[in-house]
């Protein structure tokens, strides 16, 4: 990104399966989840969000023949506990709040009530 807000990328990644990356800078890298079944569309919606090894900053805008950029934008944390991060994506079509969810595996990435 050009300014100093953290980016974000949603890869839409077709191989092995169909599923999305969401990828948010953090501490010079993109923390990464793969999403399945994509974002949660409607509040009160999750998705399970599967933790992946974190990615380079190049991988940002980076595409292939089997993966596209779905969404890109900048994010923001509204609140962390190691048990949950609560933040907004401030993509092409507008801020949406979602709030990351660590289960015993894996996460929940569930789409809140109250949006921007």
């Amino acid at each position: 990104m050009t300014d100093d807000r953290p980016a974000f990328v949603l890869h839409d990644h077709r191989k092995p399966r169909p599923h999305f990356d969401l990828r948010l800078e953090e501490d010079g890298v993109l923390r990464s989840w793969a999403v399945p079944r994509g974002l949660p569309e409607a509040t009160g919606q999750n998705r399970l969000a599967v933790a992946v090894p974190d990615h380079d900053l190049d991988h940002l805008t980076y595409t292939d023949a089997d993966k596209s950029i779905a969404d890109i934008g900048w994010w923001e944390e509204e609140s962390r506990t190691d048990k949950r991060l609560v933040f907004v994506l401030h993509g092409v079509r507008g801020p949406v709040r979602y709030a990351l969810i660590r289960t015993d595996r894996d996460w929940l990435l569930h789409r809140t009530k109250s949006q921007p």
